[in-house]
């Protein structure tokens, strides 16, 4: 039954958040210093959703090969490559470190 009333709080927390959103006045959302954050907000969230994906294992910090492949990918940015040039060059590294045994 616990499990049901947990679903029903996740539900209404979720409309409830969702409504907040809508009476949020216009002006406020038209100030230069909210656009700029709400700009930068997806770029630290999909930052540390990566940080988080590559460097842990369950409550433990690691660095594996998956570091690896995001530095390369990470260098293939910097070098300004395309989108699938870069998702190649992390999987081809993280690939090979993992063959070498890392």
């Amino acid at each position: 039954m616990n499990f049901w009333i947990a679903i029903a709080l996740t539900a209404v927390g979720c409309y409830l958040l969702k409504l907040a959103g809508l009476l949020v006045p216009a002006a406020a959302l038209e100030k230069p210093l909210v656009q700029r954050l709400s700009a930068l907000l997806p770029v630290a969230l999909l930052a540390a959703l990566t940080a988080q994906q590559t460097f842990s294992a369950g409550d433990a910090l690691v660095v594996d090969a998956r570091g690896a492949g995001l530095a390369a990918a990470a260098l293939a940015l910097v070098l300004r490559a395309p989108f699938l040039v870069v998702v190649a060059a992390a999987v081809a590294v993280t690939a090979a470190v993992r063959a070498l045994g890392g």
